[in-house]
């Protein structure tokens, strides 16, 4: 979307021009017949103080056209002072204020009749603080008998005469700024001593800066290592806590491992000992009195004397136990 502003503009109303009361304003007018507001100013280094105010005048009634007057540097020096932006950065600042319909240049310090006629201007907006200037204790003071005179109320805690104050106030700071800029200290209209002082504190600064970084890192670095420390402690807790578990399930007084070599001692008993056969089997018709003894058992109290002897009695032996068969 392109916008186009053009330099000079101009009201368009065709239809002839009757002067309204601010009742008759209120109440509202045809749309080929706005009324015409018209506030005035120097408007130096353009704020929002200033866009309020015509933000005001232009919404004092419902159809308005508002018309800005804009003092020449001439005459704005001759009764006020200097200012830091010329007449052309005024004018086009104002030229791209939203609520301005019309800019005039090199306004009159004073309204004179003439110039309201002029303009077709039905009323003039502006503070109710009477203006002393050129001679008079309120230059607006004519505009108000009339009974064209509309207020607006000023924005506090900004003015052209406040932002000044600042950069006087905080000289040193803006001149240090320019010339770290590339600014010269002619174009600043610094000392030789002064730049020197001030190019020797931008050193300062950036050494400032810099181990102010380095600590803003370094606080960074050891929280990273904190928190990084914390988490593998966090960690190391909990798989010692796992490992120790683990260890008493499998050598603890009732974990696996004792019960594992319980099963294993007792087949190891069992392959060693076996078990003799039960009580309750029977005897083969034995006498309860008689125990059996095996064949290869000698009587210690009459061993055999001689092999002769020892055979006959493994013969006498083996008869008795085909006889009991």
């Amino acid at each position: 979307k392109w916008f186009f502003f053009n330099y000079e503009t101009s009201c368009q109303c065709q239809a002839p021009h009757e002067k309204l009361t601010i009742a008759q304003a209120r109440l509202g007018t045809p749309v080929d017949r706005p009324v015409r507001v018209y506030a005035d100013g120097i408007f130096d280094l353009f704020h929002s103080g200033h866009a309020r105010a015509l933000m005001q005048a232009k919404t004092l009634f419902p159809n308005s056209y508002l018309l800005v007057g804009v003092c020449s540097d001439d005459l704005t020096h001759k009764f006020k002072g200097f200012t830091v932006m010329n007449e052309t950065e005024r004018y086009e600042a104002l030229r791209h204020c939203r609520y301005v319909d019309e800019v005039i240049r090199d306004a009159p310090w004073t309204l004179t009749p003439e110039f309201l006629e002029k303009h077709k201007i039905d009323f003039v907006a502006h503070d109710d603080i009477p203006y002393s200037s050129a001679g008079s204790d309120d230059v607006y003071k004519h505009i108000k008998e009339a009974g064209m005179f509309v207020p607006t109320q000023r924005t506090e805690g900004i003015s052209t005469s406040d932002i000044i104050t600042r950069i006087v106030r905080d000289y040193d700071v803006y001149a240090r700024r320019n010339l770290q800029r590339g600014y010269t200290a002619k174009e600043l209209n610094v000392s030789f001593i002064n730049e020197k002082k001030y190019r020797f504190q931008n050193q300062v600064d950036k050494m400032k800066e810099k181990v102010k970084n380095v600590e803003e890192k370094s606080k960074e670095f050891v929280y990273k290592v904190e928190e990084k420390s914390h988490d593998l402690i966090q960690k190391w807790e909990e798989k010692s806590r796992e490992f120790i578990g683990n260890f008493l399930e499998l050598f603890g007084p009732d974990g696996a491992w004792k019960q594992m070599f319980q099963e294993r001692s007792g087949r190891m008993l069992q392959a060693f000992s076996p078990r003799q056969s039960p009580n309750s089997s029977p005897t083969r018709g034995r006498s309860p009195s008689r125990s059996p003894s095996p064949p290869w058992v000698f009587n210690k109290a009459s061993p055999p004397s001689s092999p002769k002897a020892a055979s006959a009695s493994l013969s006498s032996m083996s008869e008795g136990d085909e006889d009991e068969k």
